[in-house]
């Protein structure tokens, strides 16, 4: 009787983990580009489950990250010349600290990849860092329940991981610290764009083809000129509040994101106004005024989910108060401006 023997099940666990590099190739990068402009974005993801960097061993450092391929890559770029497990958790593609506010990148998600990839098997320090960002998902006590795993808060910024490491997994004030640079706003500005791709094409279409009517007829000159500077107007109150907003927040008064979206929809009316963009008649220059004012406030209003410093409670109390008098402005002037056509 012959015994038959699979030697690839001898393997140690640590064999069938996928390593991954830290250094991006061009797809990453191009594959980061293209989400930054919202194509692709819900399905930029990894596969959930264990991955290592370098030649990790039992003494190795496990770090926790989201499956948002995004997250992910800043993750393992900022691990170079470490050896460390990284542990994907299943957050649906979201990033880490929105899921961690869904709840996707929370304490079950994290207790059942722990026992799933056998964890305990892998090292024998008991201890998973979680990045700081991903705290308010996460009870550490009930992870140390279930799992006998320690949970100990990471830095803020993936670059800081390092510096964390060699400090003795002790942060600086400075690595607690969130913020939100220029370079970090910029960088959400295309997505800001194309996700108002739609407003782009439709109304100022409408615009455009209403520029023509008249009272005596409709006169497709009038629809060139006129609707030309309709669409400058509206391009003007998307700039204001997609791009400038974003570029110049912690400059422009006001805490509500409404309020700093109308005020520069009004700055840029004033200089479309200079520029006599914005008709004759006293009239159609305050219909342009409210609809510029209201569209810049309402698309800055939607930066408030990209910001650090908003609440959920507080983003839903401005909109309750802000969104009625939105509408109501911008139907006004609209009415206004369509009443111009005609006297």
């Amino acid at each position: 009787m012959s015994l038959s023997i699979n030697i690839n099940s001898l393997k140690p666990l640590s064999a069938s983990v996928p390593r991954v590099e830290t250094q991006l190739n061009w797809n990453d990068y191009f594959g980061a580009f293209k989400v930054r402009w919202g194509i692709g974005r819900n399905s930029y993801i990894v596969k959930p489950g264990l991955y290592k960097v370098g030649k990790p061993n039992g003494e190795s450092d496990v770090m926790v990250s989201a499956n948002y391929k995004l997250s992910f890559d800043i993750l393992r770029k900022n691990l170079d010349g470490l050896n460390s497990w990284i542990l994907v958790l299943d957050t649906r593609g979201v990033n880490v600290w929105c899921a961690a506010g869904k709840g996707t990148f929370g304490t079950k998600e994290l207790v059942k990849r722990i026992k799933l990839h056998e964890v305990d098997k892998l090292v024998n320090h008991k201890k998973v860092i979680v990045p700081q960002l991903g705290a308010v998902g996460i009870a550490a006590h009930e992870v140390k329940e279930n799992t006998g795993f320690r949970v100990v808060y990471g830095p803020v910024r993936a670059n800081d991981i390092k510096p964390f490491v060699d400090a003795g997994y002790k942060a600086t004030p400075e690595m607690r610290r969130v913020t939100f640079p220029l370079k970090e706003r910029v960088k959400l500005i295309p997505v800001e764009l194309v996700y108002g791709k739609y407003f782009l094409l439709l109304v100022p279409a409408i615009f455009l083809i209403l520029s023509g009517f008249s009272l005596r007829s409709y006169s497709f000159d009038n629809a060139l000129i006129s609707g030309g500077r309709a669409i400058t107007n509206l391009f003007g109150a998307y700039i204001a509040g997609c791009v400038l907003n974003p570029i110049f927040l912690p400059c422009i008064p006001f805490r509500r994101f409404s309020l700093k979206g109308l005020l520069l929809g009004w700055l840029i009316a004033s200089v479309l106004l200079y520029f006599r963009l914005l008709g004759a008649s006293v009239i159609e220059i305050i219909s342009w005024f409210l609809i510029i004012g209201s569209i810049s406030s309402f698309l800055a209003m939607n930066f408030t989910g990209a910001s650090t410093f908003t609440s959920l409670s507080g983003v839903k109390k401005e909109m309750r108060l802000a969104l009625p008098l939105q509408f109501a402005a911008v139907s006004i002037g609209f009415i206004g401006w369509l009443i111009t056509r005609f006297i």
